[in-house]
């Protein structure tokens, strides 16, 4: 059976453990998501599933993506994403896939949408170090110099230079799922997750 899922982040909470210690976790609502489309190797040279999150109104969804979900009688979803595995062959569309496809103590990577923080100085954005606040210096919190001389004359790309920061892919491996409620679709994964309350979370197995 496959290990993934789509799912939103809720927020931050805490619970006790057997021992009786305090456990940071991140309450994710997963799913339940719909099998969109199945990919086979036979065909498209791989296999994989594409999984559905969230229904939406037909109003917001455009007229290819209406036509792919009435092909297996599915409502329309906000998101769609793809997820190649190995047992892709047991699934077929229209089948629903939920939480219970993990269980407490499984190790997940999960991958966000970070935080847009806006336009950040190399202080914030690079953890440079600050200036001289004494003897008359105002270099406080500026990059300085970029030039390389006479030779090679330019910027090499990739310079960490003032610029946005954050709102950027970010995956987490991993993670420990500290509990699985079926009743209300939802994860308990321990520590932080990337990105804001309600950001969209693609949950998989651990490749580690």
């Amino acid at each position: 059976m496959m290990k993934g899922i789509l799912g939103k982040k809720v927020g931050m909470t805490q619970v006790f453990n057997e021992e009786g210690e305090v456990v940071p976790v991140t309450v994710v609502q997963a799913g339940p998501c719909a099998i969109v489309q199945k990919k086979s190797e036979d065909v498209d040279g791989y296999n994989s599933v594409q999984l559905g999150f969230e229904d939406v109104k037909e109003t917001r969804v455009n007229k290819p993506l209406k036509g792919h979900f009435e092909k297996y009688g599915i409502n329309p979803k906000k998101y769609v994403k793809e997820f190649r595995i190995a047992g892709a062959k047991e699934l077929e569309p229209g089948d629903e896939v939920t939480v219970d496809v993990f269980s407490a103590g499984d190790k997940v990577d999960v991958t966000g949408t970070s935080k847009g923080k806006g336009f950040a100085g190399t202080v914030k954005r690079w953890n440079f170090r600050t200036g001289p606040k004494t003897h008359g210096s105002r270099n406080y919190r500026l990059p300085g110099a970029i030039g390389a001389g006479s030779d090679p004359a330019r910027v090499f790309k990739g310079k960490k230079m003032p610029g946005r920061m954050g709102r950027e892919k970010v995956t987490i491996q991993n993670l420990d799922i500290v509990k699985v409620d079926s009743e209300k679709n939802l994860l308990l994964i321990k520590g932080a997750i990337p990105g804001p309350k309600k950001g969209l979370l693609t949950i998989k197995e651990t490749v580690k």
